[in-house]
């Protein structure tokens, strides 16, 4: 029999779900409740053949899960038939503290509220989703996978910001980092693709979406990435501003008259992408520029020019570098992108081949370098919800955990 493991991605107003078969590495079914509290809310589902979809008023997340549950019985596969092993849960922040998945607990839950002052936006409802899973599906064992935890390893001096020391530990300011499971599989992935063990490769990963995170991965392990305390920092994003001069805050401040929270507004949701050419939509962007928009045409120069002083920066740390990694929306989707990243890196041994690259879109991994360039550059195809499963079922099988997490007594808990 299979083993599956059901991974939830739990929002503010969503779950996003997926039962994953982990030997097959295989989707077997696949939803999302979308607008839970509001009006009218959605819940589309697939048993990997048909899709099915009913609207209906949730108003919580545990209403939310019983939809879920109804839609499985309804239209399959049937859970108690598809060897369910485990609940895989993303959960964004786990802070200084998790440094790999942890059966859900009281504990463990109480921490996670704990952390949220850190993740605001995502802690709650990730907790939301798994208490409402853990009413739904109360025999399983519940694992929460953190997205931070990959980033655990690097050292004191990549993750210290140079603010007073006490201030610092009082208020857990540190750099954190995110997208931690999709660096995981894809580093991983492109040692695979390489034919080669994580343990043998240094990857730059390159996860570009609608935010964005560059990692150095050094032997399977994170030694930088380029978020930070806050998924704020680093790249340019779709509507996040990434790096800037902090004093620019203050100067708007005292010259704008801006408050603290028109401020974090307008560097988390009205620049980027948005702020510079006007969408927060690559393709958008793209077309303007082609249309001759200067500002789009800058807004893609910014875009590139900040994901290529990354990788300058992190081939730095790592010495040697392997492979190349483009992965998420635009990276596996934009081969002009991925061209502009990389123009100018011949010295360094980067190089992409244009007929390779050119059109490679729709979750393809492939090797888009030149076969005598001394870094292979890859686009690989990211998959979290396998990556959590995956993460999630080592963690039960190492416990031998066949009990509910609550009240589990075996090693791993």
């Amino acid at each position: 029999m299979a083993k599956t493991v059901f991974v939830i991605n739990a929002g503010s107003t969503s779950i996003k779900y997926q039962l994953i078969d982990v030997d097959a590495g295989q989707r077997l079914a696949s939803g999302l409740v979308e607008r839970i509290g509001q009006d009218v809310s959605t819940v589309a589902h697939s048993n990997g053949d048909t899709e099915f979809e009913v609207t209906a008023r949730i108003a919580d997340h545990t209403r939310g899960m019983e939809h879920v549950m109804e839609m499985f019985r309804s239209h399959g596969p049937d859970l108690a038939k598809s060897g369910l092993v485990a609940v895989g849960h993303r959960v964004v922040q786990g802070g200084d503290i998790y440094a790999a998945p942890a059966l859900a607990t009281p504990e463990v839950k109480a921490t996670i509220a704990e952390l949220s002052v850190l993740a605001p936006l995502h802690n709650p409802p990730n907790l939301a989703g798994i208490e409402a899973a853990q009413h739904a599906l109360p025999d399983l064992p519940h694992v929460a996978v953190f997205d931070t935890a990959f980033h655990r390893t690097m050292p004191p001096a990549a993750y210290t910001y140079a603010i007073p020391r006490d201030l610092a530990a009082a208020h857990k300011i540190r750099r954190y980092g995110m997208h931690g499971t999709s660096h995981r599989y894809v580093s991983r992935k492109t040692a695979e693709l390489m034919g080669k063990r994580p343990q043998d490769v240094n990857v730059i990963v390159i996860h570009i979406g609608g935010g964005g995170s560059v990692c150095a991965v050094q032997a399977g392990k994170s030694i930088e990435t380029s978020m930070g305390l806050t998924p704020l920092q680093g790249l340019v994003m779709a509507t996040r501003c990434g790096d800037i001069d902090p004093a620019i805050l203050f100067y708007l401040h005292r010259q704008a008259g801006m408050g603290f929270d028109e401020l974090d507004a307008m560097c988390n949701k009205a620049s980027g992408l948005l702020g510079l050419g006007g969408s927060p939509d690559m393709r958008d962007i793209r077309r303007m520029a082609a249309e001759g928009d200067q500002d789009a045409q800058i807004a893609l120069a910014t875009f590139s020019h900040r994901v290529k002083s990354y990788i300058g920066a992190y081939y730095a740390h790592l010495g040697r570098v392997d492979a190349i990694a483009f992965t998420a929306g635009i990276g596996e989707n934009d081969d002009a992108t991925r061209a502009e990243c990389c123009a100018g890196l011949e010295s360094f041994g980067i190089a992409i081949d244009p007929a390779a690259n050119n059109g490679l879109r729709g979750g393809v991994s492939k090797r888009i370098s030149p076969e005598d360039s001394p870094v292979q550059v890859w686009v690989v195809a990211t998959n979290e919800e396998l990556e959590i499963a995956r993460e999630a079922w080592e963690l039960v099988e190492e416990g031998e955990c066949n009990g509910a997490a609550g009240g589990c007594t075996c090693s791993a808990g």
